[in-house]
C-alpha cells in the first residue's frame, strides 16, 4: 500500500486568498493543500478540509478529556506537598527505568 504524500501548506496574503478563493477551496477539498492566510505578515486564519476540521475537533475533545483526568488526579493529591510528589515521581521513574534497563540492553545488542 502506498503512503499518502504530505499535504502542502501554502501561505498566502489575505488579498491573494480572496482572489483565488474558489481555486483554493477546490485544492483543499481534493486534499492537495492547506492554506495559512496572513494579514500584514501575521497568520490570521487557516483553510483546511472538512476532514481535517473533524480530526482537529476530535483531538481537541480528546485533549480536554485527558486534562480532566489529570485534574482529577491532581485533586486527589491537593494536600500533599509539591516536593513530596516530585520525590515520589522521581523514585517511581527510577524504579521503572531500572526494571526496563535489561530489556533495552537486549534490544540494543540485537540490532
Amino acid at each position: 500500500m502506498r503512503e499518502r504524500e504530505p499535504i502542502l501548506t501554502k501561505t498566502m496574503k489575505a488579498s491573494e486568498a480572496r482572489q483565488q478563493f474558489s481555486q483554493l477551496l477546490n485544492q483543499v477539498f481534493r486534499g492537495e493543500a492547506r492554506v495559512l492566510v496572513e494579514k500584514s505578515g501575521i497568520p490570521v486564519a487557516g483553510i483546511i478540509s472538512a476532514r481535517d476540521l473533524e480530526r482537529l475537533t476530535f483531538l481537541e475533545e480528546q485533549r480536554q478529556k485527558d486534562f480532566a483526568v489529570l485534574d482529577e488526579i491532581g485533586e486527589a493529591f491537593e494536600d500533599v506537598p509539591k516536593e513530596e510528589i516530585e520525590r515520589e515521581v522521581a523514585r517511581a521513574l527510577t524504579a521503572v527505568r531500572r526494571k526496563q534497563r535489561p530489556r533495552r540492553e537486549r534490544v540494543a545488542r540485537a540490532s
